[in-house]
Order: C-alpha cells, then sequence, then structure tokens
C-alpha cells in the first residue's frame, strides 16, 4: 500500500498526543515464543523499538527463547520435557538455558538494535544480583525452575539513565546455581519494580479471544476483576492462564496498563503504542 506524503503526515500527526504521553516514561516489552523465529521479523520489532526509543520512550526488552533453546538440545540429544507448560529443567538443561538466553539471543537482539541505529546493552537477571530466586515448588519437581524473590532495577535504571535499551534475558540467581525463570513472570515483576506506564506482553496469539477457535472474537478490554469470571467460563484457559495471570499481577502491583499483542503481526508494538486503534487485549 502506496501512502501520499499528506498521508504520512497525518500518520505523524495522529501519533503526536500518544508520543507526549510516554516521553520519557518507562515502557516493559516482553518478546518471545514464536514472534521470535522470523528474522526478518525480529529485525522489524528491533527497528521499531529504537524508534520508540529515539521519540523519548524508555524501553526495556525482555526476552525469552523456548524454541531456540529446545533446538540446541536436540542437537545435544536431549529431548525437551514440560509440565504445567513449564520446562522442566535440570542442571545440564540450565546450563544450556544460560547459554542460549544470556548468551547467544541476548547478544542478537542487541547487535540488531545497534544495526538499526539505537544503543543497547545486555543484561541477565544475574548481572548486580537483578534477579534472586527459590525453587520453584507449586508444580511439582521442575529442577532448576526459580520463582522471583526479590528484584533490584538499579542497573537497569543506570541504563536507562545513561541513554541505553537494556536488553534482559530471563535466568536467575539460587543458592545452588543458575534457574530457569518464567519470561512473562520476569516481565511483569520488573515492570512493577520499575514503576513502568506499561508492559506488553508480545505473543503469537491476537490476544485473548471469546472464542478461541475464532480469530475474529478478540477481546479488545478486560478490567483485572473480570478475569476470575472469564476463567470460570472457560474463556481464559490453557496456555493463556499464565499470561494474563502476569497481566493482573502487575496493574495490582502498580503498573497502568498491560496488553497481549500479536507479535507476529509486523510493527504490531507502534500499532499499540501510537494509535487510536491499538491491537490485542488491553488489561487494566
Amino acid at each position: 500500500m502506496e501512502f501520499t506524503n499528506l498521508e504520512k503526515a497525518e500518520i505523524l500527526a495522529r501519533a503526536l498526543p500518544y508520543i507526549r504521553e510516554y516521553n520519557n516514561k518507562i515502557v516493559v516489552i516482553k518478546y518471545g515464543g514464536s514472534a521470535m523465529i522470523s528474522e526478518q521479523m525480529k529485525e522489524t520489532m528491533m527497528s521499531d523499538i529504537v524508534m520508540l526509543s529515539l521519540i523519548g520512550i524508555k524501553v526495556v526488552l525482555v526476552h525469552g527463547g523456548g524454541p531456540e533453546i529446545t533446538a540446541v538440545l536436540e542437537k545435544m540429544g536431549k529431548k525437551s520435557r514440560f509440565a504445567n507448560g513449564l520446562r522442566v529443567t535440570d542442571r545440564e538443561t540450565a546450563e544450556v538455558v544460560q547459554m542460549v538466553l544470556a548468551g547467544k539471543i541476548n547478544k542478537d537482539l542487541v547487535r540488531l538494535i545497534c544495526a538499526s541505529g539505537g544503543s543497547a546493552v545486555g543484561l541477565c537477571g544475574l548481572d548486580a544480583g537483578m534477579i534472586k530466586v527459590s525453587k520453584k515448588t507449586d508444580a511439582g519437581d521442575l529442577g532448576f525452575v526459580g520463582d522471583i524473590e526479590s528484584v533490584d532495577v538499579k542497573v537497569i535504571t543506570d541504563v536507562l539513565d545513561k541513554g541505553y535499551i537494556p536488553v534482559i534475558s530471563t535466568v536467575g540467581a539460587g543458592e545452588d546455581g543458575v534457574y530457569n525463570i518464567n519470561a512473562d513472570a520476569a516481565a511483569a515483576r520488573l515492570s512493577s519494580e520499575l514503576h513502568a506506564h506499561k508492559l506488553v506482553l508480545m505473543t503469537d496469539v491476537r490476544g485473548l479471544l471469546q472464542d478461541k477457535d475464532d480469530e475474529n472474537s478478540l477481546i479488545t478490554v478486560v478490567r483485572v476483576s473480570d478475569v476470575p469470571a472469564l476463567k470460570n467460563k472457560g474463556i481464559i484457559a490453557g496456555g493463556m492462564i499464565p499470561k494474563i495471570d502476569c497481566c493482573v499481577e502487575a496493574v495490582r502491583r502498580g503498573v497502568k496498563r498491560t496488553h497481549i499483542i500479536d507479535g507476529r503481526i509486523p510493527h504490531a508494538i507502534l500499532m499499540e503504542m501510537l494509535s487510536d486503534e491499538g491491537i490485542g487485549t488491553m488489561f487494566y
């Protein structure tokens, strides 16, 4: 689709109120899952993050990387196992998680941001004791899978104050080693500790659907007080439960709004933040 110069100018003018609203505010974006598989989509996403940074938004990028972890484990001849949607993580798997998340994926995203004209610094939950965890025990024995006990965001705010985009991988320090952390849960906790204006979960679904088999049944706005009823009706079910629980937790901890949007859609983050229509499901 080609736009005239006038149409381009009108699009920019309509974005101005949102640029004012978010200027100098912290926005946490969680990026992961199938939305990260396409290299072209990753480049587009990182370019959009650079644009948000350049217009004065303090972007904090939190990422997962489940598909790449699974692929590396398969190359090692190690089968991935999951329980209640969480990766069963023995000590060897924990080492692979650290290598893939804090190493390969983290630095690839930093490279793409810098290639798009931004400035980024790669961090993980181990740096400066950012995320400390205890062994998760409420879902059976998952091995080195952690629940967040405490978060120290000083290293993140220091990086933001210097004008860099922090790119954070979700591994944390436990008493007996490195622990795998659910990236949605980490993003929710970090957003509350950073007093973020907004948390956006980029995933591979449109948002919360009234009917999971109907892409056109998107629910665009949900009050957190309505979430228990939606669970009882089966509208919130399966893999959406932990994502929405993270959104609810962030709102209850003081984040103004949280969103689940489809990261497979080109420029989804710009449509969500800089347009009237938005995209996906907002929780408030």
